[in-house]
Parts: C-alpha cells; sequence; structure tokens
C-alpha cells in the first residue's frame, strides 16, 4: 500500500513541477493544425471512394445503381461489366 501511495505523490511532484505545459497560443496553432490534416486526410479518402467506389445492388437478376457509383462504377455500366 506504501508503494502506491509513494507512486501517486511521485507522479503529482513530476505533473505539477517537471512537466512543461504547452501555452494557450502553442495548443491553438497545434489544434489547427490537427484540423487542417484532417480535412485533407477526409478529403483524399473521399476522392478515392468517389473514383473506386462501385455501388451496384442487383434485384432480380438486374443491377439497380446506387447513388454513389463512382467512376469505376460508371466505367462498368458504360462497357457492361455487370
Amino acid at each position: 500500500m506504501a508503494n502506491i501511495i509513494q507512486y501517486i505523490e511521485e507522479s503529482y511532484n513530476e505533473l505539477v513541477h517537471k512537466v512543461t505545459w504547452p501555452t494557450w497560443d502553442q495548443l491553438q496553432s497545434s489544434s489547427i493544425v490537427v484540423l487542417v490534416a484532417s480535412i485533407i486526410f477526409a478529403l483524399l479518402i473521399f476522392v478515392m471512394d468517389y473514383l473506386f467506389g462501385i455501388n451496384v445492388k442487383f434485384i432480380n437478376g438486374q443491377p439497380e445503381f446506387g447513388m454513389w457509383t463512382g467512376l469505376l462504377g460508371f466505367y462498368y455500366d458504360l462497357i457492361g461489366a455487370y
């Protein structure tokens, strides 16, 4: 039990006196970088999904295209690959 109390005291001491916390300006700029990077990755995934996404449902043996077919879906429809 003494080891647990000592661990908690040392952890508190380290967090209060030894850790360098970021300033408010550093925190804001880092948050903006993360936000911009997240938007870029989301757009990249959206473009890849649109280019390669095929959403086709077969009803009674006939293909019925969903709203989201992507360029490959349009190409397959054009050449009749279904």
